[in-house]
């Protein structure tokens, strides 16, 4: 089936399969599995993100050195990552490499067999990746914002767990969490390489439709009882911190492109964002700005995050607030909408030339909706956003009375 840039095909087991050619040495391959560290249970903080790291340390035919070498001795190179909502395997490499990438993909996912010795030494790598992360204010700010927004449910967790919750986990806990939430109807193998779809065909059913129907049965909690809240925390920091936001529109909502649209235009990328030109270039008292909308499957968040020095504090969450009434009480005009459209398109297409993004895009497109919508429908719907609909947006996640706060001083 081809549909437009994208090949698509499910195995019998309900693995999907999703390819684009591209004129390239290099191939990329990756399995999109829709499971992350909000579907664990509270006992469970952090084993998702403990799987993706521990899934490379041997198979029950490979040590962990020889999964490491497998692609890397041949130029290439393996690597994953965890979210809230999914896991991601994925390697890049040579093309004539296709297969031994297939297989070793396959075998780390279906066969790896998480040793007590590696788990315990994986542990520790966690430990200090938890202890840097907690010596940069800028980044624990997210997660911390994350757990104000979305207090009590699984959410709220942060990805990486607590040092208390790994040390109780061995191997029975990784395949209950596996056998609980690797479903296979819940899993994409996603490709971009220059190789014909037939051979992708071959060896998705050779390597991967071996594995046992797994279906989905049951749902994900969904979020629903937001109240804002408002917190200061004083750490000994250099500068002030602060986050600002809200909750936002899951991935299938009608204003999602919208939402995106207006992220953009008020702290997106670009050097020209509205709150960039505000904080950094008119009044000098802002280095790291930028707003972020993030779309889960039943909820979303937006949220501006900025550093300033402490003495700037009062005034630099002045100016968001007053960029934010400015977006909720004056339409755009038709010159503004245009250039923020050109400007989101041209991100966006600038972004696809990197096709180790590519392949994990459309993976995780075809995952979450069944389908991938080629890069030009992509930009017509963004054409077809109004200046209304950007106001309206504006007036439903930008006001001031559902807005949470949260400081570091």
């Amino acid at each position: 089936m081809i549909n437009n840039e994208f090949q698509v095909y499910r195995l019998n087991n309900g693995i999907r399969v999703i390819h684009q050619q591209a004129t390239s040495n290099v191939g990329h391959l990756g399995v999109i599995i829709n499971a992350g560290s909000r579907d664990e249970e509270e006992y469970e903080h952090g084993i998702a993100h403990f799987i993706e790291h521990s899934i490379f340390k041997g198979t029950k035919k490979r040590k962990a050195f020889h999964v490491l070498n497998c692609i890397e001795n041949v130029g290439g190179e393996i690597n994953a990552y965890t979210t809230k909502e999914e896991t991601a395997l994925f390697a890049s490499f040579l093309t004539p490499y296709y297969e031994r990438a297939s297989e070793l993909l396959s075998d780390i996912l279906f066969n790896s067999v998480y040793p007590e010795k590696e788990l315990s030494r994986e542990k520790e790598v966690v430990f200090e990746e938890i202890n840097s992360f907690k010596d940069s204010p800028s980044e624990l700010i997210f997660d911390e914002f994350e757990e104000l927004i979305y207090d009590g449910h699984p959410i709220a967790r942060n990805i990486l767990g607590t040092p208390e919750k790994l040390k109780s986990f061995g191997k029975g806990h990784i395949f209950s969490f596996i056998a609980n939430n690797y479903h296979t109807d819940q899993i994409v193998i996603s490709s971009v390489g220059n190789i014909p779809f037939k051979k992708i065909i071959q060896l998705a059913e050779k390597y991967f439709g071996g594995a046992p129907e797994n279906l989905r049965s049951c749902k994900r909690k969904k979020f629903e009882e937001y109240v804002p809240g408002n917190r200061q925390e004083n750490k000994d920091t250099f500068q002030s911190h602060c986050i600002i936001g809200n909750i936002a529109f899951d991935s299938s909502h009608p204003l999602r492109i919208a939402m995106v649209l207006l992220n953009s235009l008020l702290g997106g990328q670009s050097m020209n964002s509205r709150l960039n030109l505000a904080l950094r270039e008119r009044n000098g008292i802002g280095y790291n700005i930028e707003s972020n909308y993030t779309a889960y499957t039943d909820t979303g968040l937006f949220c501006v995050y900025f550093g300033t020095d402490k003495e700037n504090l009062e005034k630099a969450i002045k100016i968001v607030y007053q960029e934010f009434r400015k977006l909720r009480q004056g339409t755009l005009g038709a010159l503004q909408l245009a250039k923020a459209k050109r400007q989101l398109i041209g991100q966006l297409a600038i972004a696809a030339e990197n096709r180790e993004e590519l392949m994990l895009t459309i993976g995780k497109s075809y995952l979450l909706y069944d389908k991938v919508d080629p890069m030009a429908k992509v930009f017509e719907k963004i054409e077809a956003v109004t200046a209304a609909q950007v106001m309206e947006v504006a007036n439903m996640i930008l006001d001031e009375r559902k807005l949470s706060q949260l400081v570091y001083l």
